[in-house]
């Protein structure tokens, strides 16, 4: 008995030692919730890095998208976009709509806000361009009535596949619920280059794509790239679209290997 006891006792030992601590999950910090660092600002009509009304905010831990300076919206969209470039990660962002929209905003422009990726730099956007080339993750807030998903996805200067077939609409809806208050939304991106790409609302799956690629309508006469060429990377960008709306976490588990 002594020595089955000693070699159940090296056994136990051995597989202590063979099995592996799991890997903590490195999550960057995108927004820091103190400032600005490490993102640009990108106003349609004018220069990089012009805050346009001092629009975008960080205050009380919170990044914010605020029209109390406008009197009238004339079209200045505006996009938020961080530093660098990845290709295959998870984003996640928490998001909610609050107060009225701006006068001058367009009907389709309420509630609706996004996250922009696979996105072209901000430097290499023209002085009036509206939107970058990306794909987008469109957020929206829904009214006192009437269905509204978010996490939806939308195409500008790009195309999607969803089961084999190319999907040249410029916005396709997701399975999500609507969302009709000031509550917070929590949506995760899972985004693997070129290949497939998940929308997530709060754990559940809302839409499911694959392979985008450059093309459609709003696609920039000077683009560098050719129509069809796969989009295996980019910058993530937030939204300005005339309704006030704020941020208190993007961060992102970068999924390439070291």
């Amino acid at each position: 008995m002594k020595k089955y006891g000693v070699l159940l006792f090296l056994f136990m030992m051995a597989c202590q030692q063979t099995v592996k601590k799991p890997v903590e999950q490195e999550w960057i910090q995108l927004f820091n919730g103190k400032d600005l660092t490490g993102w640009d600002i990108k106003f349609s009509g004018y220069e990089l890095n012009n805050n346009y009304n001092n629009t975008v905010r960080v205050e009380d831990g919170l990044l914010k998208v605020c029209y109390d300076e406008y009197k009238q919206f004339n079209g200045e969209y505006g996009h938020i976009f961080y530093k660098d470039k990845f290709s295959h990660y998870i984003l996640r962002v928490e998001y909610r709509f609050v107060g009225e929209q701006v006068p001058g905003g367009e009907d389709w422009a309420f509630k609706n806000s996004g996250v922009m990726f696979h996105c072209q730099s901000a430097e290499s956007m023209g002085l009036d361009q509206d939107f970058p080339v990306c794909v987008e993750a469109q957020f929206l807030g829904g009214a006192e009535t009437g269905e509204r998903p978010t996490a939806n996805v939308c195409t500008p200067g790009t195309h999607i596949y969803m089961d084999d077939t190319l999907v040249t609409d410029h916005c396709i809806s997701s399975s999500s619920k609507t969302y009709r208050g000031e509550e917070w939304v929590t949506v995760e991106l899972h985004v693997y280059g070129d290949s497939i790409i998940h929308h997530v609302i709060e754990g559940d799956t809302v839409l499911t794509y694959a392979r985008p690629i450059i093309g459609g309508y709003s696609l920039p006469e000077d683009y560098p790239l050719p129509e069809g060429t796969p989009v295996k990377e980019g910058y993530i960008a937030l939204q300005a679209e005339s309704h006030p709306v704020q941020f208190r976490k993007v961060e992102l588990l970068n999924l390439d290997k070291k």
